[in-house]
């Protein structure tokens, strides 16, 4: 009698995630209509109150986050730090060297706050660092977009940066293969490394290609965009890499701190420096960028 063997099944395949994709291409679009509205407004006090609304409700999370037993008094102190930083930056904006003093004031306010913590946090150098962490997106939007050809440039670094996330998430999730740090986010791949730079790098071309072919395209609210297609290509490479690395830098400090997100702005995906992490270090390149080009590059 021919001996019977018990029967297992095969590991499945991990399926690809079309719940997660489609998140962050919501997330994309759903932030769409205030980036547009972002970028034709002037650089006033609407401008100033989107970045101010966004930069408190960060420091709220981070209060969460980096101090979870007192938490209002680590977001308040936070809160009010960035809060005055990004007000004397808009103020400032237009004054090529006056808005050094932001910078500065960006130092001051972190030790406010890691004093205001000291005896309430675990860690009060915690409440000082979550100062220059926010602090610097929120000085960077605020020049960007009141450079020269800034509604451009605000433009270019949020598509360049939802193509590095969704690009990155994509790639990644159908080629997978060796991880690429594993020890603090086990679900990202060099491949969609390699393919959230390819994105981005095609979307920063896609941007700056009409101008630089001269199709002449109607433009009833803005000019044309100065900026020729290696700049461009290179320029999205870089804040592409710069969106990566924020998302994995945000993952090494949610490990530090215990916790799984950053809060729950959105229920079971996490808060909003879940959803922003790679575009707080992709606008500090992309400010950078700005900078070279007003020097001279890239035209």
């Amino acid at each position: 009698m021919a001996r019977s063997w018990p029967m297992t099944s095969l590991p499945q395949a991990k399926r690809f995630d079309w719940r997660n994709l489609a998140l962050r291409i919501a997330s994309a679009a759903v932030l769409i209509p205030a980036v547009v509205v972002a970028a034709f407004i002037d650089v006033g006090w609407p401008y100033l109150t989107l970045i101010a609304v966004g930069v408190t409700m960060l420091s709220i999370e981070w209060g969460g986050m980096s101090a979870p037993r007192s938490p209002m008094r680590v977001s308040a102190a936070v809160t009010v730090a960035v809060l005055v930083v990004t007000v004397l930056a808009h103020q400032l904006a237009h004054q090529p060297y006056l808005i050094l003093l932001a910078w500065g004031a960006m130092g001051v306010g972190a030790l406010a706050a890691g004093l205001v913590a000291r005896g309430v946090a675990e860690r009060p150098a915690d409440a000082a660092y979550g100062v220059l962490y926010i602090a610097p997106a929120a000085i960077c939007l605020v020049w960007l977009r009141a450079s020269n050809q800034g509604e451009w440039w605000t433009l270019m670094l949020f598509f360049v940066t939802w193509a590095a996330d969704i690009g990155a998430f994509a790639v990644g999730s159908i080629l997978k293969g060796p991880k690429l740090w594993p020890r603090f986010s086990p679900n990202k791949t060099w491949s969609g490394f390699v393919g959230g730079l390819a994105c981005a790098s095609l979307v920063g071309v896609l941007i700056a290609m009409p101008s630089a072919l001269r199709i002449d395209v109607p433009r009833p609210f803005m000019p044309a965009f100065q900026l020729n297609l290696g700049a461009a290509a290179l320029i999205g490479l870089a804040v592409g890499i710069a969106t990566m690395a924020g998302d994995l830098w945000e993952s090494a400090l949610k490990r530090r701190f215990g916790v799984k997100d950053s809060g729950d702005l959105i229920p079971g995906h996490g808060g909003l420096l879940d959803r922003v992490d790679g575009l707080m270090f992709a606008v500090v390149v992309m400010a950078a960028a700005r900078l070279a080009n007003h020097l001279g590059w890239g035209h």
